[in-house]
């Protein structure tokens, strides 16, 4: 009977002294942020010097090299906004695919929660940013605490705990230091660029910190109240969820071989640039008096002889749905929610080939054919590459084709006939508008759609993106069953 008792005490015990751990790591960064707000707030003369000292220190190194603020501004934007929101957002989606309601809910309470600490302690403070002699980039807002240093804190923190479980054990740590790493290069670049003192950045890990164990403690109170045991931090927020939030929890290897796969892929871009080369050396300078020479010559100048105001708005807004951001961003919607609801890594393997062939033969080819702009008005200026292919039209197909080929036979929805039909409308429209804008000939966006279709057919011999539907692999939600997403998080607010 007493060994029972002690049993039972022991998880007890166990918790009340992490919890004892955990308030005390609470009052620690709260204590150290508000006596970093009071020194700044007054200003401090010795805190006031060493901020300005370092800021200037900084400029003077940083400023002379401008391949070095490019590679700052890359990490910076890791702890903006966009970045942040779009991570957080992506987790809860997929969280919430997987029925991990809970998880999600504590996601979205955590980033709220920064997203309100960060401008609502700028405006009370109202500290302004650094003056330093040579600017190389710029923020608005005021300066303490640093919103990069407290989001990424917040954001990546957050998710590190929520995602530990899915991680072997032995990737943790790394995992953990490499978080620590990122949190540290964010806030080091703030710095460096000269849009924040040492103190606004010290002040937003603080807080970051403050806020993240507050609200891990809330809910480790929350499962300890539900009589669920409650684990070391270090094994995350609900180890038993490991299996589910796991990408791919029952796929054994991606490609079955890889190394021949590799291979195919290699001959084969070799091969695909082989066709784009010849195609394009063919079109550019021996086409003379053929019919590839009077489409080239006429159909710009058609196009050019029909400009509107109007239609240019409209041909510069298509045109943009070709570009790397939109089509970056896409791809980066688009993959994490097929890993959530699908569990596999082939299919965005063949998005990710698709769009990272896509760009190299795209380069190679236009530096290596060099083709010149149509003879007329070129509405985007001068750019950086040459007219054959199109970037923006093969972009398009591959990203759009892609989606269609990995959506279509993994559903009998209606809505599968959406990406068929946005795998036509998508690329027309682009081709249409960079056509309009003088930027390509039409056999330009003949090239784009060979390269686009020599590299797509390559690339489903080789990865067999839709093999585990083959195999009989089911969705972790049903089409029918999307609706009830929104149900799960009124169900993490009740008892279980």
């Amino acid at each position: 009977m007493t060994a029972v008792k002690e049993s039972g005490r022991r998880p007890l015990e166990h918790f009340a002294e992490r919890s004892v751990a955990g308030l005390v790591g609470i009052a620690a960064a709260g204590v150290g942020f508000g006596l970093l707000l009071m020194l700044v707030r007054f200003k401090w003369g010795p805190l006031y010097d060493a901020d300005h000292g370092i800021a200037e220190w900084f400029n003077g190194l940083v400023a002379p090299h401008h391949a070095l603020v490019t590679a700052l501004q890359a990490i910076t934007d890791l702890g903006g906004r966009p970045v942040l929101i779009w991570l957080v957002t992506i987790a809860v989606i997929g969280l919430l695919i997987r029925r991990q309601s809970r998880l999600a809910v504590y996601l979205i309470i955590t980033g709220v929660g920064g997203l309100i600490l960060d401008p609502s302690l700028k405006t009370l403070v109202g500290r302004l940013r650094p003056v330093v002699e040579v600017p190389v980039a710029s923020a608005p807002g005021n300066s303490f605490p640093s919103g990069h240093a407290l989001g990424s804190f917040v954001a990546y923190g957050a998710l590190l705990l929520v995602f530990l479980p899915a991680m072997a054990p032995r990737w943790r740590k790394p995992a953990v230091a490499l978080v620590g790493v990122l949190v540290v290069l964010i806030g080091l670049t703030r710095i460096a660029l000269g849009v924040h003192f040492v103190s606004d950045v010290l002040a937003g890990w603080l807080l970051g910190a403050c806020w993240l164990l507050v609200s891990a403690y809330a809910f480790r109170l929350w499962r300890r109240e539900r009589d669920r045991p409650v684990p070391p931090i270090s094994e995350g927020l609900e180890p038993e969820a490991g299996h589910e939030i796991s990408p791919a929890p029952d796929e054994e290897r991606v490609l079955e071989h890889p190394r021949s796969a590799v291979a195919e892929l290699v001959v084969g871009w070799v091969l695909v640039f082989g066709a784009l080369y010849g195609f394009g050396m063919l079109v550019s300078y021996h086409a003379g008096g053929t019919f590839f020479d009077t489409l080239d010559t006429e159909v710009p100048r058609w196009f050019a002889e029909r400009h509107t105001d109007v239609l240019t708005d409209l041909s510069w807004w298509w045109s943009k749905f070709g570009d790397t951001h939109a089509i970056m961003l896409i791809s980066l919607v688009f993959c994490p929610l097929v890993l959530a609801i699908w569990r596999r890594w082939r299919p965005v393997l063949f998005v990710v080939l698709a769009m990272f062939g896509e760009l190299s033969l795209f380069l190679a080819s236009a530096r290596a054919v060099d083709r010149p702009r149509p003879p007329v008005e070129n509405l985007d200026g001068q750019m950086p590459t040459s007219s054959f292919p199109s970037g923006h039209i093969a972009a398009t197909i591959c990203l759009w084709t892609a989606m269609a080929i990995i959506v279509f036979p993994r559903t009998d929805r209606w809505w599968r006939w959406l990406f068929v039909a946005l795998a036509v409308i998508m690329p027309v429209g682009v081709a249409v508008s960079r056509m309009y804008r003088g930027m390509h000939h039409p056999t330009d966006f003949m090239g784009a759609i060979l390269l686009s279709a020599l590299w797509l057919g390559l690339l489903y011999w080789v990865v067999r993106p839709n093999a585990d539907v083959h195999q009989g692999n089911q969705p972790s939600i049903e089409s029918a069953d999307v609706h009830t997403l929104d149900d799960e998080l009124a169900k993490a607010a009740r008892p279980d």
